[in-house]
């Protein structure tokens, strides 16, 4: 899979991402640092790319503005630090179907998830 990490993403993902056998996308450090949410969005699309965010607004408005996407997974933690993202980052791939993510958004909290649409 491909997956475009946003600037409030932990960098230590890519490791484990590529570790994995993963694409990894991050464009801090470059000229499109700092580039809008929608620019953010965007850019995940043209790589194919599903979005690993913090920014839950994300999990709010992309269902409701683009019918086709590569998928969007929010982690909205009420302490959020690198150790707990990556740790529900780990638990959602260990349990989701790489095809599952296509035209879906995610939402993992400290101890409850949800997606958008529903998994069948």
């Amino acid at each position: 899979m491909r997956f475009l990490l946003d600037e409030n993403f932990p960098k230590a993902a890519a490791s484990f991402l590529e570790e994995a056998g993963h694409e990894v996308f991050d464009f801090r450090g470059t000229a499109e640092e700092g580039i809008e949410d929608s620019s953010v969005f965007v850019k995940a699309q043209a790589y194919g790319a599903v979005l690993l965010t913090t920014d839950r607004d994300f999990f709010h408005t992309i269902p409701h503005l683009f019918d086709t996407h590569a998928g969007v997974v929010v982690i909205a933690l009420r302490q959020p630090n690198r150790n707990a993202i990556l740790s529900r980052l780990k638990w959602l791939l260990a349990r989701i179907e790489e095809g599952s993510f296509e035209n879906r958004c995610f939402q993992l909290r400290d101890s409850t998830w949800i997606a958008f649409p529903p998994l069948p």
